[in-house]
């Protein structure tokens, strides 16, 4: 996607012009600002590779992020997911059911060997993932019934398409084909992993321990999630109840101080008529 830009130039030859170029060209096919956001990260990151680790340039342009970039917030309710599932084939559908009892990625799942996996103690770990650390996961009760489901099939991998590890490229057309059975137009398979995460936090899982859970490095991750939990707020949006059970039914509220509607002023404060009781 960036030859057509930077194919036929060495590394020191990219300016801001050149960066520039990317972002015109990219916006005048109509593409987002997150879509031009992704291929501007790429470039950044090769420039920084190619500068500290390879030495091979003293110095690149600053890359520049645009604006405007809408986070992306979609995904399921329970009855929306059983739906997805119940027009999935079977090994489509065991991926979904993992996705969604883990929050683990795609190339995590079709990457999970058997080696990998401990039944007796409920546990996976994980060599491929996406920041390069590998991490243990909890497998609950869902995981656990989708990983015994596929004991037998294979001896190395866990899930597993006509006898053979699943490349996901070769089941990305199986998935939109089950999104559009399903009726869904704007899922991807990575919205699993959102999906996850959101019933998390209406379940009251603290964003510490879906940190830990999901295997992000920082919190700033997680914290796209808080708006999904309300429980520490229910004692603060009980303060101002009115004591006959009803918003605006004409109590005071047991926690509620009236003060006056007007206030004097400095002046009258000055004047002394405060004192006065005016």
């Amino acid at each position: 996607m960036l030859d057509p830009y930077l194919g036929q130039l060495t590394l020191d030859q990219i300016d801001g012009d050149r960066i520039w170029s990317i972002v015109q060209g990219e916006l005048s096919k109509g593409n987002k600002p997150a879509t031009v956001n992704r291929y501007l990260a790429t470039v950044r990151c090769l420039l920084r590779m190619a500068r500290d680790e390879w030495q091979w340039i003293d110095s690149f342009p600053k890359v520049r992020m645009l604006g405007g970039e809408v986070e992306r917030d979609r995904w399921l309710t329970r009855e929306e997911a059983d739906k997805l599932i119940a027009v999935c084939p079977d090994h489509l559908a065991a991926l979904v059911k993992f996705a969604l009892a883990t929050g683990c990625r795609a190339r995590e799942i079709t990457g999970l060997e058997w080696e990998r996996v401990d039944l007796a103690r409920h546990t996976a770990w994980l060599n491929q993932t996406k920041n390069g650390t590998p991490r243990g996961v909890p497998l609950n009760r869902d995981a656990i019934v989708v990983l015994k489901a596929q004991q037998g099939k294979h001896p190395q991998f866990c899930f597993i398409f006509r006898g053979k590890p699943i490349r996901w490229q070769v089941s990305d057309k199986i998935w939109r084909a089950a999104v559009k059975k399903a009726g869904f137009t704007d899922l991807r398979f990575h919205d699993l992993r959102h999906t996850w995460a959101s019933w998390h936090r209406q379940a009251g899982t603290s964003c510490d321990e879906l940190k830990d859970l999901g295997g992000w490095k920082s919190r700033q991750m997680v914290d796209r999630y808080a708006k999904f939990a309300t429980e520490h707020l229910s004692v603060a949006a009980a303060r101002i109840e009115s004591c006959t059970g009803s918003v605006g039914g004409g109590g005071n509220g047991g926690n509620v101080v009236m003060f006056p509607h007007i206030f004097p002023t400095p002046a009258k404060q000055k004047s002394g008529r405060l004192l006065a009781g005016s």
